[in-house]
């Protein structure tokens, strides 16, 4: 085989590394609850903010699109699906399961080290939201940076992938939770949830963190799902 035979099947590592990197970007806007259902993306756009060209946008807005995280409309424009109450329902349900079991691996097997980054997630949310005007958007971002300083220490890969996907269609329904109906965040429900779950974190107690997230998980979708925000079909 010749040099340039072997150099033509090399991947082109650049462009394989731009995609990436505006796929990472794009999935965080999604699961730190930037973007809202029914929210248009569009390429040129996405792709000036982030200096690049529409190419490597393109295939990140394609993976994620085969994630189900993303929808191409009939107008083939780009956007965040609008999820129906069913499939919202069956995700909650999910996550508290999912969640719940990394929370409780955390309680057991944290070190001082995750400890002390889980108490600085949770003491920067509770700052913003006991702030005399909390800022909604920065609330759901802070909200998120806790739920993953949990599920960073649980020692499992895997399942903090799983999590990470299943945070692609949650994150911008939270968003219908702490930001656009900013009562509940003021009401102090996610923060009594929150010191539940640290308080079983720093004692050690794996059932009583699960419960404590799935508590957190089970009141905000049973809120988003009294507004009426979701899809009936």
């Amino acid at each position: 085989m010749s040099s340039m035979s072997a150099l033509a099947e090399l991947p082109q590592l650049e462009r394989r590394t731009l995609a990436d990197t505006a796929y990472e970007a794009l999935a965080d806007l999604l699961a730190s609850g930037r973007l809202a259902p029914g929210d248009r993306l569009s390429l040129r756009q996405s792709a000036a903010a982030l200096g690049v060209s529409v190419m490597p946008v393109r295939e990140a807005v394609s993976r994620l699109v085969a994630d189900g995280v993303l929808e191409v409309a009939a107008t083939r424009a780009i956007r965040v699906p609008i999820m129906t109450a069913q499939d919202f329902r069956a995700l909650a349900e999910t996550r508290m399961a999912i969640e719940g079991m990394a929370a409780a691996r955390t309680a057991e097997r944290r070190s001082e080290a995750d400890l002390a980054g889980i108490r600085r997630a949770e003491a920067a949310f509770r700052a913003e939201a006991e702030s005399a005007r909390p800022d909604s958007a920065q609330a759901v971002r802070l909200n998120r940076d806790l739920h993953f300083a949990i599920y960073a220490a649980c020692g499992l890969a895997p399942l903090h992938e799983i999590i990470a996907r299943l945070w692609l269609k949650a994150g911008p329904v939270i968003n219908l939770d702490l930001r656009a109906h900013p009562e509940r965040l003021l009401q102090g429900f996610a923060l009594r949830r929150h010191a539940e779950a640290l308080a079983a974190i720093e004692a050690g107690d794996g059932p009583a963190a699960a419960a404590a997230l799935a508590a957190d998980i089970r009141e905000a979708a049973e809120f988003i799902m009294s507004r009426g925000s979701l899809r009936d079909t």
